[in-house]
């Protein structure tokens, strides 16, 4: 089954070569020596997958990438546990420029549970709560509570108390290194 889809599955292997470099880059021993390698396999399963997903981005366990063609991942953003993208998805930084010229960058934190259907674009300082869905096509630049579905351009909720709809769960805290991602607790 692993290696069927290694073999087959292009979003598989793009999300199986991130979590090697991570588990590589936190050892501090001579298996550290190979993350250069990983890096590369990473940066070839990405581009073979068509999408932008940098190693370093921390992404909880149960990550699952439908389609992945097209989709941008941010290395600030942080992805709870059991987020599912769809392709076309950016999830970005957002810069706000103070009257004064002063820039604050923010980051999105998507929290445990979250789907974020095709095309849908998530920037800047925000929060997603637990179990919310983001309808495809939507722009989220402010916050959304958790089980809540939003829509549009700007995304506006259009319903709430949304069952959370997750096809890959994962046990929290469950990586290929052991660790407990550094993402939002929920």
């Amino acid at each position: 089954m692993l290696l069927r889809a290694v073999l087959l599955e292009r979003t598989f292997r793009v999300v199986l070569t991130l979590r090697i470099c991570q588990a590589l880059a936190a050892r501090n021993d001579a298996g550290r020596l190979l993350l250069p390698v990983a890096v590369f396999l990473h940066r070839m399963a990405s581009s073979s997958a068509g999408v932008d997903l940098p190693w370093r981005t921390r992404i909880g366990a149960g990550f699952r990438l439908f389609h992945g063609w097209s989709a941008v991942l941010n290395p600030g953003a942080v992805l709870g546990t059991n987020v599912s993208l769809f392709h076309g998805v950016t999830i970005g930084q957002g810069d706000r420029i103070a009257v004064d010229g002063t820039r604050t960058t923010g980051y999105p934190v998507i929290g445990d549970d979250v789907w974020i259907g095709p095309h849908a674009v998530v920037v800047g300082g925000l929060t997603v709560g637990r179990g919310a869905r983001i309808a495809a096509g939507a722009v989220v630049t402010r916050d959304v509570l958790p089980a809540t579905m939003v829509a549009g351009n700007p995304a506006a909720v259009v319903r709430t108390e949304v069952p959370p709809d997750v096809e890959n769960p994962a046990e929290v805290g469950v990586t290929l290194s052991g660790r407990v991602p550094s993402g939002p607790a929920a």
